[in-house]
């Protein structure tokens, strides 16, 4: 009996950075007031969602979409390297809550050149998995980042 008890307690020990990921679209909403100076969430009818800048690209459909994809949108170098060195790669969850946190350290990672820049100054400290929750709601293809095409390299 006590050792299913804490194969169970380590099971679930285990699960938990998993669940802590899990964000809240609705405190993510009111989060991306950070954002919003630079980027807008804009559906492809021209409705607003969120109004913003346009510093940054459209983050409409973002989750799911082809990393610096965005048609008519002067992206920095960094990620077009990212793009170029990864064709088929889509903007997961998971790689949203890691760029919004520090984008730096994360192109650096994904090109394998540690002098890659990034356009984005600005970092998330906190509730980025809320965040990227609010835009996952306003991604229509978000269930591709689950299944990425082949040949795709993360």
């Amino acid at each position: 009996m006590k050792i299913s008890i804490y194969a169970t307690l380590a099971a679930l020990s285990l699960a938990l950075p998993a669940v802590a990921q899990e964000g809240d679209a609705a405190k993510g909403e009111k989060e991306f007031n950070k954002c919003k100076a630079c980027h807008m969430v804009q559906a492809p009818d021209g409705t607003d969602i969120v109004k913003g800048g346009k510093t940054g690209p459209n983050l409409y459909g973002v989750v799911g979409r082809k990393i610096a994809s965005v048609e008519g949108f002067k992206y920095g170098d960094g990620i077009l390297e990212v793009a170029e060195k990864n064709p088929d790669m889509v903007w997961s969850e998971a790689d949203l809550i890691e760029y919004v946190t520090d984008p730096k350290p994360w192109l650096v990672e994904k090109t394998g050149d540690s002098a890659a820049k990034t356009k984005m100054t600005f970092k998330l400290g906190k509730n980025q998995a809320d965040v990227v929750a609010f835009l996952a709601q306003h991604s229509p293809d978000a269930g591709a980042e689950a299944a990425p095409a082949e040949g795709a390299a993360n």
